[in-house]
């Protein structure tokens, strides 16, 4: 077993330039309120707001631009906005729900997108290699403590600039008890 760092990805979404500008302005850069776990992202100061057919929440942006846009959501938020949960590999947003994404400048609507995104580990390259794993395996994290439990099904993802941690959206956060700086157990 090793131990890794557990984070909670709160709900947010990744932008491509094209949206960033409909719904800011032409020309807009996001702009950086504080840096995330995984080396190059960042949260950006700018929220937008999501809607489906029930209500609406607001998202961060997570930056820098993307291919193609993306909002995570936990399986809770999905049912408060109306939205079908899928659950997904972050990137595989093919055949998801879309939804209305509203800025101060403007509104899209995106036709898919919407994910619950597939619990992870992030692992570097040479950790991936020292702990014998492979990209794409499947994994188990237990937690310890009041609220212990073990997350199954915990997909591996690594690549240059990954840094070692397990990643889980706030109903999994909650279901755990999670609370900054908790570590878990790596299980092959």
């Amino acid at each position: 077993m090793s131990k890794i760092m557990v984070e909670v990805s709160a709900r947010h979404c990744h932008l491509t330039k094209e949206h960033v500008e409909k719904l800011f302005g032409k020309g807009y850069q996001l702009k950086i309120l504080k840096m995330v776990s995984q080396p190059g992202q960042w949260a950006s100061k700018e929220e937008i707001k999501i809607k489906g057919p029930k209500g609406e929440l607001k998202l961060r942006i997570v930056g820098p631009a993307r291919s193609a846009t993306q909002v995570e959501l936990s399986v809770t938020e999905c049912y408060r906005l109306g939205i079908k949960p899928v659950l997904r590999v972050s990137g595989d947003i093919k055949s998801t729900p879309g939804a209305f994404l509203i800025g101060p400048k403007g509104r899209i609507k995106i036709n898919q997108g919407v994910i619950v995104a597939q619990r992870h580990v992030h692992l570097s390259p040479s950790e991936l290699k020292s702990l014998k794993l492979k990209k794409g395996k499947l994994v188990s994290v237990k937690i310890k403590g009041p609220r212990g439990l073990v997350f199954n099904n915990v997909i591996v993802r690594s690549g240059e600039g990954h840094k070692k941690s397990f990643q889980i959206d706030t109903d999994e956060g909650n279901a755990c008890g999670w609370a900054p700086g908790m570590k878990g157990d790596l299980i092959k």
